[in-house]
């Protein structure tokens, strides 16, 4: 009877949890999160509950900073700044394993902040998944979206019978483990701040919220107002006569009368 009376009481309870969680699934979008890791940093949970394990390569290749820090981060909320604080630098190329058991689409998200660089073309680097397709090339963070401020690039490729297809390429999968690698180039060293993998279609994905747009200089609105049609301009004072809409008549009116005045003037003064 007890036991009955616990049932019915716990019933409810256990359907409002199970609509929460589906209401969170759908509200975040997310599929099944296969690999994430918080490059430089230690273990973190987002705002979208996913768990970012601490970084595997800490210790081994490369070198972690936590430099970003000192800034707040731009277009994420206070409890995912963290990602994009902390990150994972080496002078030569290097990369890190994802495991992939089952076949279906797939989507990784790349996680990149400059917190050092306050100019375009100081860091220029390419990232390479599985050894054959060049996914991010010639990446310039501070050229994207400037200093502090996050910028993902989201990596939409599938998985069919130990063949990775990207972009109308493949390649094989060896060891059940593709590889995604940050390349050095000849200026400055390559990094990521952290790597997530779903499995799932990229319109699931929830993406960083668009760069605000910055307000026109005023020269600029006003070589635009001075391009616009002369009709849509209002004049500043009153309108001034046309010269040549003046009738000739009524400006020659005047000198035919002086003129008519002073012949007989002259003519007294010569008699006398």
């Amino acid at each position: 009877m007890v036991s009955r009376k616990v049932t019915l009481y716990l019933w409810p309870i256990l359907c409002v949890l199970t609509l929460l969680v589906f209401c969170f699934d759908c509200a975040t979008g997310l599929g099944d999160v296969i690999y994430a890791i918080n490059a430089g940093g230690e273990a973190h949970t987002d705002s979208l509950g996913v768990r970012y394990e601490r970084d595997p390569l800490q210790g081994k290749v490369g070198t972690a900073s936590s430099y970003g820090k000192r800034l707040l981060i731009g277009r994420v909320p206070p409890n995912d700044q963290i990602l994009y604080q902390t990150e994972r630098y080496h002078h030569s190329t290097f990369g890190y394993d994802i495991p992939i058991n089952e076949d279906g689409d797939y989507v990784m998200i790349l996680k990149f902040c400059e917190v050092y660089f306050n100019a375009p073309n100081m860091k220029v680097f390419d990232v390479v998944l599985n050894g054959d397709h060049t996914i991010v090339p010639d990446l310039d963070i501070y050229d994207r979206v400037g200093n502090g401020v996050a910028h993902d690039e989201y990596i939409p490729f599938s998985v069919v019978k130990g063949r990775l297809y990207y972009n109308e390429e493949e390649s094989d999968i060896r060891g059940g483990k593709i590889r995604v690698e940050f390349i050095k180039g000849y200026r400055d060293n390559p990094k990521i701040n952290a790597i997530s993998v779903i499995k799932g279609k990229l319109e699931d994905v929830p993406k960083l919220p668009p760069m605000p747009s910055e307000p026109e200089p005023d020269e600029y609105r006003e070589e635009a107002e001075d391009k616009k049609p002369a009709k849509n301009r209002r004049p500043s004072g009153p309108r001034t006569p046309d010269p040549y809409s003046i009738d000739d008549s009524s400006i020659m009116l005047p000198v035919f009368v002086a003129i008519g005045a002073f012949i007989p003037l002259l003519f007294c003064l010569c008699k006398l």
